[in-house]
Protein backbone atom coordinates (compact mmCIF):
# COMPACT_ATOMS: atom_id res chain seq x y z
CA UNK A 1 0.00 0.00 0.00
CA UNK A 2 1.39 3.09 -0.94
CA UNK A 3 0.59 6.76 -0.40
CA UNK A 4 2.59 9.94 -1.95
CA UNK A 5 1.50 13.48 -1.27
CA UNK A 6 3.40 16.21 -3.01
CA UNK A 7 2.79 19.59 -4.15
CA UNK A 8 1.01 18.84 -7.41
CA UNK A 9 -1.31 16.44 -5.82
CA UNK A 10 -2.25 13.27 -4.02
CA UNK A 11 -1.41 9.67 -5.15
CA UNK A 12 -2.04 6.06 -3.41
CA UNK A 13 -3.13 2.59 -3.96
CA UNK A 14 -6.70 2.08 -3.48
CA UNK A 15 -7.13 0.36 0.17
CA UNK A 16 -5.20 -0.35 2.98
CA UNK A 17 -4.93 1.37 6.42
CA UNK A 18 -5.59 5.44 6.56
CA UNK A 19 -2.78 7.22 5.96
CA UNK A 20 -0.79 4.93 4.42
CA UNK A 21 -2.79 4.22 1.32
CA UNK A 22 -5.86 6.34 -0.78
CA UNK A 23 -8.48 5.24 1.34
CA UNK A 24 -11.70 6.63 1.79
CA UNK A 25 -11.01 8.99 4.79
CA UNK A 26 -7.61 10.09 3.32
CA UNK A 27 -9.66 11.70 0.28
CA UNK A 28 -11.81 13.41 2.54
CA UNK A 29 -9.00 15.05 4.07
CA UNK A 30 -6.62 16.10 1.46
CA UNK A 31 -10.54 16.99 -0.72
CA UNK A 32 -11.01 18.69 2.53
CA UNK A 33 -7.81 20.95 2.94
CA UNK A 34 -8.23 21.44 -0.68
CA UNK A 35 -11.53 23.19 -0.29
CA UNK A 36 -10.41 24.39 2.74
CA UNK A 37 -7.63 26.58 0.86
CA UNK A 38 -10.13 27.22 -1.91
CA UNK A 39 -12.03 28.98 0.22
CA UNK A 40 -9.07 31.11 2.11
CA UNK A 41 -8.59 32.94 -1.10
CA UNK A 42 -12.03 33.70 -1.84
CA UNK A 43 -13.49 34.91 1.63
CA UNK A 44 -17.26 35.61 1.36
CA UNK A 45 -17.83 34.52 -2.55
CA UNK A 46 -19.58 30.58 -3.15
CA UNK A 47 -16.62 28.83 -4.91
CA UNK A 48 -17.11 26.48 -7.43
CA UNK A 49 -15.21 23.47 -8.74
CA UNK A 50 -14.83 21.34 -11.32
CA UNK A 51 -14.17 17.74 -11.24
CA UNK A 52 -13.49 14.74 -13.90
CA UNK A 53 -12.01 11.33 -14.24
CA UNK A 54 -10.38 8.89 -15.87
CA UNK A 55 -11.85 5.51 -16.36
CA UNK A 56 -10.28 3.84 -14.05
CA UNK A 57 -12.10 1.45 -11.74
CA UNK A 58 -11.75 3.48 -8.51
CA UNK A 59 -12.76 6.71 -10.54
CA UNK A 60 -16.58 6.61 -9.61
CA UNK A 61 -16.11 5.84 -6.05
CA UNK A 62 -13.32 8.43 -5.63
CA UNK A 63 -15.38 11.11 -7.71
CA UNK A 64 -18.02 10.42 -5.08
CA UNK A 65 -16.53 10.94 -1.96
CA UNK A 66 -14.36 14.21 -3.70
CA UNK A 67 -17.91 15.72 -5.09
CA UNK A 68 -20.10 14.80 -1.63
CA UNK A 69 -16.71 16.72 0.79
CA UNK A 70 -16.33 19.35 -1.54
CA UNK A 71 -20.40 20.20 -1.41
CA UNK A 72 -20.01 19.56 2.84
CA UNK A 73 -17.99 22.54 2.60
CA UNK A 74 -20.59 24.42 0.87
CA UNK A 75 -18.35 24.37 -2.29
CA UNK A 76 -20.77 23.77 -5.53
CA UNK A 77 -19.34 20.97 -7.94
CA UNK A 78 -19.15 21.13 -11.36
CA UNK A 79 -18.94 17.03 -12.65
CA UNK A 80 -17.41 16.42 -16.25
CA UNK A 81 -17.68 12.68 -15.72
CA UNK A 82 -15.11 10.99 -17.79
CA UNK A 83 -12.76 13.59 -19.40
CA UNK A 84 -9.64 13.92 -20.22
CA UNK A 85 -7.08 15.97 -18.02
CA UNK A 86 -6.28 18.50 -20.40
CA UNK A 87 -10.33 18.75 -21.22
CA UNK A 88 -10.87 19.48 -16.88
CA UNK A 89 -8.23 21.58 -17.19
CA UNK A 90 -10.21 24.25 -20.02
CA UNK A 91 -12.97 23.71 -18.36
CA UNK A 92 -12.24 25.50 -15.49
CA UNK A 93 -12.07 28.71 -17.01
CA UNK A 94 -14.73 28.38 -19.20
CA UNK A 95 -16.88 28.01 -16.42
CA UNK A 96 -15.42 30.31 -14.21
CA UNK A 97 -14.62 28.50 -11.20
CA UNK A 98 -12.00 28.80 -8.55
CA UNK A 99 -10.30 25.54 -8.81
CA UNK A 100 -10.42 22.11 -10.61
CA UNK A 101 -9.59 18.20 -9.51
CA UNK A 102 -8.85 15.68 -11.64
CA UNK A 103 -9.14 12.59 -10.30
CA UNK A 104 -6.76 10.32 -12.16
CA UNK A 105 -3.39 8.47 -11.37
CA UNK A 106 -2.15 9.23 -15.10
CA UNK A 107 0.12 6.04 -16.40
CA UNK A 108 0.14 4.31 -12.91
CA UNK A 109 -1.47 0.43 -13.21
CA UNK A 110 -5.28 0.04 -12.29
CA UNK A 111 -5.11 0.41 -8.43
CA UNK A 112 -3.92 3.70 -8.26
CA UNK A 113 -5.55 6.78 -8.15
CA UNK A 114 -5.10 10.60 -7.64
CA UNK A 115 -6.34 13.69 -7.14
CA UNK A 116 -4.81 16.46 -8.48
CA UNK A 117 -5.14 20.22 -7.86
CA UNK A 118 -5.54 22.99 -10.51
CA UNK A 119 -6.05 26.93 -9.25
CA UNK A 120 -8.76 29.22 -11.14
CA UNK A 121 -7.11 29.04 -14.44
CA UNK A 122 -7.00 25.53 -14.46
CA UNK A 123 -3.17 25.27 -13.91
CA UNK A 124 -1.50 22.77 -11.50
CA UNK A 125 -1.27 24.85 -8.42
CA UNK A 126 2.37 26.17 -7.89
CA UNK A 127 4.23 24.76 -5.45
CA UNK A 128 3.61 27.42 -2.82
CA UNK A 129 -0.01 26.76 -3.00
CA UNK A 130 0.47 23.22 -2.91
CA UNK A 131 2.78 23.51 0.35
CA UNK A 132 0.01 25.05 2.00
CA UNK A 133 -2.71 22.73 0.67
CA UNK A 134 -0.73 19.73 2.43
CA UNK A 135 -0.24 21.62 5.94
CA UNK A 136 -4.08 22.10 5.93
CA UNK A 137 -4.55 18.43 5.19
CA UNK A 138 -1.60 17.73 8.15
CA UNK A 139 -3.67 20.30 10.34
CA UNK A 140 -6.70 18.75 9.21
CA UNK A 141 -9.32 21.34 10.64
CA UNK A 142 -11.07 22.74 8.01
CA UNK A 143 -14.25 23.64 8.67
CA UNK A 144 -17.86 22.56 6.95
CA UNK A 145 -21.08 24.24 6.05
CA UNK A 146 -24.53 24.17 8.17
CA UNK A 147 -27.18 22.25 6.23
CA UNK A 148 -28.88 25.69 4.69
CA UNK A 149 -25.36 26.57 3.01
CA UNK A 150 -24.46 22.91 1.40
CA UNK A 151 -22.60 23.14 -2.06
CA UNK A 152 -24.63 21.36 -4.95
CA UNK A 153 -23.88 19.43 -8.05
CA UNK A 154 -24.04 20.17 -11.72
CA UNK A 155 -22.83 17.87 -14.65
CA UNK A 156 -20.88 19.20 -17.87
CA UNK A 157 -21.17 16.44 -20.52
CA UNK A 158 -19.61 18.59 -23.07
CA UNK A 159 -16.07 19.34 -21.87
CA UNK A 160 -14.61 17.23 -24.39
CA UNK A 161 -16.90 18.37 -27.02
CA UNK A 162 -15.71 22.00 -26.42
CA UNK A 163 -11.93 20.96 -26.31
CA UNK A 164 -11.95 19.58 -29.96
CA UNK A 165 -13.86 22.46 -30.98
CA UNK A 166 -11.25 24.50 -29.77
CA UNK A 167 -8.25 22.64 -31.12
CA UNK A 168 -10.12 22.82 -34.42
CA UNK A 169 -10.34 26.40 -34.47
CA UNK A 170 -6.17 26.79 -34.12
CA UNK A 171 -5.02 28.52 -37.44
CA UNK A 172 -1.84 25.86 -37.00
CA UNK A 173 -4.88 22.88 -37.31
CA UNK A 174 -5.25 22.02 -40.98
CA UNK A 175 -8.44 19.72 -41.22
CA UNK A 176 -8.11 20.14 -45.31
CA UNK A 177 -4.66 18.53 -45.42
CA UNK A 178 -5.32 15.69 -43.09
CA UNK A 179 -8.71 15.24 -44.52
CA UNK A 180 -7.12 15.25 -48.15
CA UNK A 181 -4.36 12.86 -46.88
CA UNK A 182 -6.54 9.96 -46.45
CA UNK A 183 -4.91 8.54 -43.15
CA UNK A 184 -5.64 6.01 -41.74
CA UNK A 185 -5.14 5.52 -38.34
CA UNK A 186 -4.72 2.80 -35.56
CA UNK A 187 -5.80 4.30 -31.83
CA UNK A 188 -4.50 2.57 -28.81
CA UNK A 189 -6.22 4.32 -25.66
CA UNK A 190 -5.62 1.47 -22.70
CA UNK A 191 -9.58 1.32 -22.38
CA UNK A 192 -9.98 4.74 -20.47
CA UNK A 193 -10.97 8.01 -21.94
CA UNK A 194 -8.74 8.09 -24.37
CA UNK A 195 -11.56 5.45 -26.21
CA UNK A 196 -14.01 8.47 -25.99
CA UNK A 197 -11.81 11.76 -26.81
CA UNK A 198 -8.84 10.22 -29.64
CA UNK A 199 -11.78 8.60 -32.13
CA UNK A 200 -13.81 12.29 -31.54
CA UNK A 201 -11.16 13.94 -32.51
CA UNK A 202 -10.18 12.07 -35.70
CA UNK A 203 -13.49 12.00 -36.98
CA UNK A 204 -13.53 15.88 -36.54
CA UNK A 205 -10.18 16.43 -38.18
CA UNK A 206 -11.18 14.44 -41.04
CA UNK A 207 -9.81 10.95 -40.49
CA UNK A 208 -12.11 8.23 -41.41
CA UNK A 209 -10.71 5.22 -41.38
CA UNK A 210 -10.01 4.77 -37.43
CA UNK A 211 -9.18 1.21 -36.21
CA UNK A 212 -9.94 1.30 -32.31
CA UNK A 213 -8.16 -1.15 -30.39
CA UNK A 214 -8.60 -0.98 -26.31
CA UNK A 215 -11.15 1.90 -26.72
CA UNK A 216 -13.88 1.26 -24.39
CA UNK A 217 -14.05 3.11 -21.11
CA UNK A 218 -14.04 0.16 -18.93
CA UNK A 219 -10.79 0.86 -16.82
CA UNK A 220 -9.32 -2.16 -17.25
CA UNK A 221 -5.98 -1.50 -18.57
CA UNK A 222 -5.25 -4.48 -21.35
CA UNK A 223 -1.55 -3.32 -20.66
CA UNK A 224 0.82 -1.47 -18.56
CA UNK A 225 -1.00 2.55 -19.26
CA UNK A 226 2.31 4.22 -19.42
CA UNK A 227 3.12 4.67 -23.39
CA UNK A 228 6.56 3.01 -23.72
CA UNK A 229 7.18 1.24 -26.18
CA UNK A 230 7.74 -2.44 -23.84
CA UNK A 231 4.20 -1.96 -23.80
CA UNK A 232 3.08 -1.19 -27.15
CA UNK A 233 3.60 -4.53 -28.72
CA UNK A 234 -0.36 -4.98 -29.88
CA UNK A 235 -0.38 -1.53 -31.14
CA UNK A 236 2.91 -2.16 -33.59
CA UNK A 237 1.09 -5.38 -34.84
CA UNK A 238 -2.26 -3.96 -35.73
CA UNK A 239 -0.67 -0.65 -37.74
CA UNK A 240 1.30 -3.18 -39.31
CA UNK A 241 -1.68 -5.89 -40.17
CA UNK A 242 -4.08 -2.88 -40.97
CA UNK A 243 -1.05 -1.44 -43.19
CA UNK A 244 -2.20 2.04 -41.11
CA UNK A 245 -0.45 5.38 -42.10
CA UNK A 246 0.41 5.32 -37.92
CA UNK A 247 -0.76 4.61 -34.71
CA UNK A 248 -1.36 6.60 -31.56
CA UNK A 249 -1.19 5.66 -28.28
CA UNK A 250 -2.33 7.53 -24.97
CA UNK A 251 -2.11 7.24 -21.17
CA UNK A 252 -5.20 7.00 -19.26
CA UNK A 253 -5.61 10.54 -18.50
CA UNK A 254 -4.76 11.89 -22.08
CA UNK A 255 -2.27 13.93 -21.24
CA UNK A 256 0.83 11.84 -23.25
CA UNK A 257 1.02 10.81 -26.80
CA UNK A 258 3.55 8.26 -28.48
CA UNK A 259 3.38 7.27 -32.28
CA UNK A 260 4.24 4.54 -33.75
CA UNK A 261 5.29 4.34 -37.32
CA UNK A 262 3.60 2.35 -40.51
CA UNK A 263 6.56 -0.28 -39.99
CA UNK A 264 5.75 -0.94 -36.66
CA UNK A 265 8.52 0.91 -35.32
CA UNK A 266 8.30 4.01 -32.18
CA UNK A 267 8.67 7.37 -33.90
CA UNK A 268 9.72 7.67 -30.17
CA UNK A 269 8.38 9.35 -27.08
CA UNK A 270 10.57 11.97 -27.05
CA UNK A 271 10.24 13.11 -30.23
CA UNK A 272 6.33 13.53 -29.96
CA UNK A 273 7.50 17.47 -28.77
CA UNK A 274 9.93 17.78 -30.93
CA UNK A 275 8.18 17.44 -34.13
CA UNK A 276 5.38 19.01 -33.06
CA UNK A 277 7.86 22.45 -32.40
CA UNK A 278 9.09 21.71 -35.80
CA UNK A 279 5.81 22.34 -37.11
CA UNK A 280 5.17 25.31 -34.60
CA UNK A 281 8.15 26.92 -35.50
CA UNK A 282 8.14 27.00 -38.72
CA UNK A 283 4.87 28.90 -39.22
CA UNK A 284 5.07 30.97 -35.68
CA UNK A 285 8.56 32.18 -34.77
CA UNK A 286 9.06 32.02 -30.60
CA UNK A 287 10.71 30.07 -27.89
CA UNK A 288 10.85 26.53 -26.59
CA UNK A 289 11.24 24.85 -22.95
CA UNK A 290 11.37 21.73 -21.82
CA UNK A 291 12.75 19.89 -18.50
CA UNK A 292 16.04 19.60 -18.04
CA UNK A 293 15.60 15.53 -18.90
CA UNK A 294 14.02 15.45 -22.09
CA UNK A 295 16.13 15.58 -25.26
CA UNK A 296 18.33 17.68 -26.69
CA UNK A 297 16.68 17.56 -29.82
CA UNK A 298 14.49 20.41 -28.96
CA UNK A 299 17.51 22.68 -28.73
CA UNK A 300 18.32 21.66 -32.15
CA UNK A 301 14.84 22.35 -33.36
CA UNK A 302 14.85 25.81 -31.62
CA UNK A 303 18.15 26.69 -33.06
CA UNK A 304 17.27 25.86 -36.09
CA UNK A 305 14.72 28.14 -36.44
CA UNK A 306 16.80 31.00 -34.75
CA UNK A 307 14.42 31.15 -31.92
CA UNK A 308 15.71 30.43 -27.75
CA UNK A 309 15.68 27.07 -26.13
CA UNK A 310 15.25 27.27 -21.77
CA UNK A 311 15.37 23.95 -20.14
CA UNK A 312 13.25 23.86 -16.68
CA UNK A 313 13.11 21.71 -13.66
CA UNK A 314 11.55 18.50 -14.20
CA UNK A 315 7.54 18.55 -13.53
CA UNK A 316 4.78 19.98 -15.49
CA UNK A 317 4.34 23.23 -13.36
CA UNK A 318 7.68 24.03 -13.59
CA UNK A 319 7.82 23.86 -17.27
CA UNK A 320 4.99 25.95 -17.30
CA UNK A 321 6.76 28.89 -14.91
CA UNK A 322 9.45 28.73 -17.28
CA UNK A 323 7.43 28.95 -20.27
CA UNK A 324 5.47 32.04 -18.76
CA UNK A 325 9.17 33.96 -18.05
CA UNK A 326 10.32 33.15 -21.42
CA UNK A 327 7.09 33.69 -23.81
CA UNK A 328 7.25 30.61 -25.07
CA UNK A 329 4.71 29.46 -27.72
CA UNK A 330 5.09 25.48 -27.48
CA UNK A 331 6.57 23.40 -25.19
CA UNK A 332 6.09 20.61 -22.62
CA UNK A 333 8.22 17.30 -21.29
CA UNK A 334 9.97 14.51 -23.23
CA UNK A 335 7.11 12.47 -21.82
CA UNK A 336 5.26 12.67 -24.84
CA UNK A 337 3.60 15.53 -23.03
CA UNK A 338 2.72 19.02 -25.25
CA UNK A 339 1.97 22.24 -24.22
CA UNK A 340 0.55 25.05 -26.13
CA UNK A 341 -0.24 27.78 -24.41
CA UNK A 342 -2.35 28.94 -27.69
CA UNK A 343 -4.80 26.47 -25.72
CA UNK A 344 -3.68 26.48 -22.65
CA UNK A 345 -0.94 25.55 -20.47
CA UNK A 346 -0.78 21.58 -19.62
CA UNK A 347 0.13 18.65 -21.25
CA UNK A 348 -2.46 17.76 -24.19
CA UNK A 349 -2.34 14.88 -26.40
CA UNK A 350 -5.31 15.58 -28.45
CA UNK A 351 -3.48 18.98 -29.32
CA UNK A 352 -0.83 16.95 -29.52
CA UNK A 353 -2.47 14.57 -32.32
CA UNK A 354 -3.91 17.58 -34.33
CA UNK A 355 -0.71 19.58 -34.64
CA UNK A 356 1.33 16.16 -35.84
CA UNK A 357 -1.22 15.17 -37.93
CA UNK A 358 -1.35 18.94 -39.89
CA UNK A 359 2.51 18.48 -40.22
CA UNK A 360 2.46 14.79 -41.20
CA UNK A 361 -0.22 15.55 -43.83
CA UNK A 362 1.92 19.28 -44.80
CA UNK A 363 5.39 17.20 -45.29
CA UNK A 364 3.98 14.77 -47.76
CA UNK A 365 6.53 12.15 -45.79
CA UNK A 366 5.62 8.88 -44.35
CA UNK A 367 5.67 8.52 -40.66
CA UNK A 368 8.93 6.73 -40.52
CA UNK A 369 10.54 9.28 -43.68
CA UNK A 370 9.64 12.37 -41.32
CA UNK A 371 11.29 10.63 -38.33
CA UNK A 372 14.72 10.44 -40.32
CA UNK A 373 14.41 14.10 -40.57
CA UNK A 374 15.52 14.77 -36.54
CA UNK A 375 18.39 14.23 -35.34
CA UNK A 376 18.94 11.04 -33.40
CA UNK A 377 19.73 10.56 -29.71
CA UNK A 378 19.10 8.21 -26.96
CA UNK A 379 18.46 8.74 -23.30
CA UNK A 380 19.75 5.92 -20.67
CA UNK A 381 17.29 6.17 -17.96
CA UNK A 382 18.80 4.96 -14.70
CA UNK A 383 18.36 5.49 -10.47
CA UNK A 384 20.39 4.39 -7.77
CA UNK A 385 18.59 3.75 -4.54
CA UNK A 386 19.93 5.00 -1.40
CA UNK A 387 19.91 4.24 2.39
CA UNK A 388 17.54 6.52 3.92
CA UNK A 389 19.37 9.79 5.37
CA UNK A 390 22.17 9.43 2.79
CA UNK A 391 22.89 12.86 1.81
CA UNK A 392 22.17 13.36 -1.69
CA UNK A 393 22.78 17.02 -2.06
CA UNK A 394 26.84 16.22 -0.76
CA UNK A 395 26.32 13.78 -3.77
CA UNK A 396 25.35 16.10 -6.48
CA UNK A 397 27.69 18.88 -4.96
CA UNK A 398 30.83 16.33 -5.47
CA UNK A 399 30.01 15.59 -9.20
CA UNK A 400 29.63 19.53 -9.78
CA UNK A 401 33.07 19.55 -8.05
CA UNK A 402 34.63 16.96 -9.97
CA UNK A 403 32.95 18.45 -13.52
CA UNK A 404 33.29 22.02 -12.50
CA UNK A 405 34.89 22.66 -16.12
CA UNK A 406 32.17 21.20 -17.83
CA UNK A 407 28.82 23.29 -18.72
CA UNK A 408 26.29 22.60 -16.42
CA UNK A 409 22.33 23.54 -15.09
CA UNK A 410 21.55 23.19 -11.52
CA UNK A 411 18.01 24.30 -11.47
CA UNK A 412 16.93 20.75 -10.71
CA UNK A 413 19.75 18.41 -9.13
CA UNK A 414 22.46 19.03 -11.70
CA UNK A 415 22.91 18.40 -15.21
CA UNK A 416 26.77 18.42 -17.17
CA UNK A 417 26.94 19.00 -20.79
CA UNK A 418 29.54 16.72 -22.65
CA UNK A 419 29.59 18.53 -26.27
CA UNK A 420 26.55 16.88 -27.77
CA UNK A 421 26.65 14.50 -24.48
CA UNK A 422 24.66 15.25 -21.14
CA UNK A 423 23.76 13.58 -18.26
CA UNK A 424 21.47 15.05 -15.74
CA UNK A 425 21.52 13.98 -11.63
CA UNK A 426 18.46 14.51 -9.43
CA UNK A 427 16.99 13.46 -6.21
CA UNK A 428 13.57 12.16 -5.79
CA UNK A 429 10.74 13.71 -3.64
CA UNK A 430 9.54 10.65 -2.66
CA UNK A 431 11.82 7.69 -2.60
CA UNK A 432 15.56 7.41 -1.34
CA UNK A 433 16.61 7.27 -4.65
CA UNK A 434 18.89 9.11 -7.15
CA UNK A 435 18.13 9.64 -10.95
CA UNK A 436 20.72 9.23 -13.43
CA UNK A 437 19.71 9.88 -16.96
CA UNK A 438 22.19 10.55 -19.92
CA UNK A 439 22.34 11.16 -23.43
CA UNK A 440 24.18 10.34 -26.67
CA UNK A 441 23.96 9.71 -29.92
CA UNK A 442 23.66 6.05 -29.70
CA UNK A 443 21.79 3.39 -27.54
CA UNK A 444 25.56 2.39 -26.31
CA UNK A 445 26.85 5.78 -25.73
CA UNK A 446 23.92 6.92 -23.64
CA UNK A 447 24.20 3.21 -21.22
CA UNK A 448 28.11 3.76 -21.00
CA UNK A 449 27.98 7.68 -20.04
CA UNK A 450 25.55 6.97 -17.74
CA UNK A 451 27.54 3.25 -16.21
CA UNK A 452 30.37 5.82 -15.65
CA UNK A 453 28.72 8.45 -13.88
CA UNK A 454 26.74 5.86 -11.13
CA UNK A 455 29.96 4.33 -11.21
CA UNK A 456 31.30 7.60 -9.68
CA UNK A 457 28.82 7.80 -7.59
CA UNK A 458 29.08 4.96 -5.76
CA UNK A 459 32.70 5.42 -5.30
CA UNK A 460 31.24 8.40 -2.55
CA UNK A 461 29.10 6.55 -1.13
CA UNK A 462 30.18 4.16 1.85
CA UNK A 463 28.87 0.13 2.03
CA UNK A 464 27.59 0.21 -1.81
CA UNK A 465 30.02 -1.76 -4.27
CA UNK A 466 31.27 0.14 -7.18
Amino acid sequence: MTLITSISGIRGTIGGVPGSALTPPDIIRFTSAYGDWLKSRNPGKTCSVVIGRDARISGAMVSSLVASTLCGMGIDVIDAGLSTTPSVEMAVPYHKAQGGIILTASHNPRQWNALKLLNEFGEFVSAADGEAILARAESNQARYAEVDALGHITYDESSIERHIRAILDLPLVDCDAIRTAGFRVVVDAVNSTGGIAVPMLLEALGVSNTIRLYCEPTGEFPHNPEPLPEHLSDLSSEVVINKAHLGLVVDPDVDRLAIVCEDGTMFGEEYTLVSVADYVLSRTPGNTVSNLSSTRALQVIAEKYSMQHTASAVGEVNVVVAMKANQAIIGGEGNGGVILPELHYGRDALVGIALFLSHLARSGKSCKSLRSTYPDYYISKNKLELEPGTDVEALVSAMQSRYKDQPMNTVDGVRIEFGDEWVHLRRSNTEPIIRIYAESASEEKADALAKRIVAELKERIPGIPA
